[in-house]
């Protein structure tokens, strides 16, 4: 396996590709026109790389094929790609960087470590997502999406003053609500495709239970799903949860209520087999489980019914 260049700062990163210095320490947007350039060291491309910024790719009017991780997406027009830090990256060929349309949006985290912005990170999930799960932007999303990008940068490369790191923020944090509001939309859009996909999911998660694996391997897992279904856990349970209502944590624990409950009703086993059978190493893991989902213990429920 080839060495993986790690990139730590945004001044290096335009060291590597010899830019000129950042206009701002800690964001940046790079161009992929500025990418073909003659002075661009020929054994720039194709290299494997990793970076401690959030990464946001932005592809228009191009195809090509963009290395991610250890899969390759072929891109098409109107597409965004969002990489958390240490994600691995695969430069592409200067051939198919050719067209000269895109750009990639970078930011340490240390742009938004003091502010709130840093605390609602983990609710922008598709950073998590696999580069096959791309996001799709309609023309007029496309124009929206710019104009905000387009803020951003302008108030990054002006004289930094006391209001510049507000500005930037909050121009960065309505750019991720707003890829967050197209991504469902592009939910919604694909239902029929999203109501194979949960009939596929539930019909793994009931022969999940019925097979030696609960005995062997304990209580399935969201990333046991991702695998089965071919896609990252985070676009799941977000896709699921955008048509039912429940995550996949969500949808596992509602199963087990309901077997739970039939088995209580229907048998004179223990509790500790009952877990047991359920996938649960330990009793008590799955009385607080029930207790929390129904309001009352295993033995209560059994009584009362």
């Amino acid at each position: 396996m080839s060495d993986i260049l790690k990139v730590d700062s945004i001044s290096q990163f335009h060291k590597l590709l010899k830019l000129p210095a950042p206009d701002h320490p800690l964001i940046t947007f790079i161009y992929d026109e500025d990418l073909v350039k003659d002075w661009l060291d020929e054994s720039m491309y194709g290299i494997r790389f990793s970076s401690s910024m959030y990464t946001i790719m932005y592809k228009d009017k191009i195809s090509g094929s963009l290395g991610y991780g250890r899969n390759s997406y072929d891109y098409e027009e109107g597409t965004m790609i969002f990489a958390h830090p240490h994600q691995v990256f695969t430069v592409p060929t200067k051939e198919e960087l050719r067209k000269k349309d895109g750009w990639t949006l970078l930011f340490h985290p240390d742009l938004i470590i003091k502010s709130n912005l840093f605390n609602q990170m983990d609710s922008y999930t598709f950073f998590d997502y696999e580069v096959t799960e791309a996001l799709h932007l309609s023309k007029k999303e496309e124009e929206f999406i710019q104009h905000i990008a387009d803020q951003i940068k302008t108030e990054y490369s002006q004289n930094i003053d006391k209001h510049s790191q507000n500005l930037i923020l909050s121009n960065l944090e309505l750019f991720l609500n707003y890829c967050m509001r197209f991504y469902d939309r592009q939910f919604y859009t694909r239902t029929n495709l999203n109501s194979d996909l949960i009939t596929d999911f539930e019909s793994k998660l009931k022969s999940y239970f019925k097979s030696e694996q609960i005995v062997k391997s304990g209580l399935p897992t969201s990333n046991y799903f991702g695998k089965e279904l071919n896609m990252s856990p985070n676009y799941l349970s977000d896709l699921l949860k955008k048509e039912t209502g429940k995550g996949i944590k969500e949808h596992i624990d509602a199963y087990v209520v309901s077997k739970a409950k039939n088995i209580l009703l229907s048998s004179n086993q223990s509790v500790g087999e009952i877990a047991f059978s359920l996938g649960f190493e330990y009793p008590q893991s799955f009385t607080r489980m029930f207790k929390k989902k129904t309001g009352y213990s295993p033995n209560e429920y059994r009584a009362k019914n």
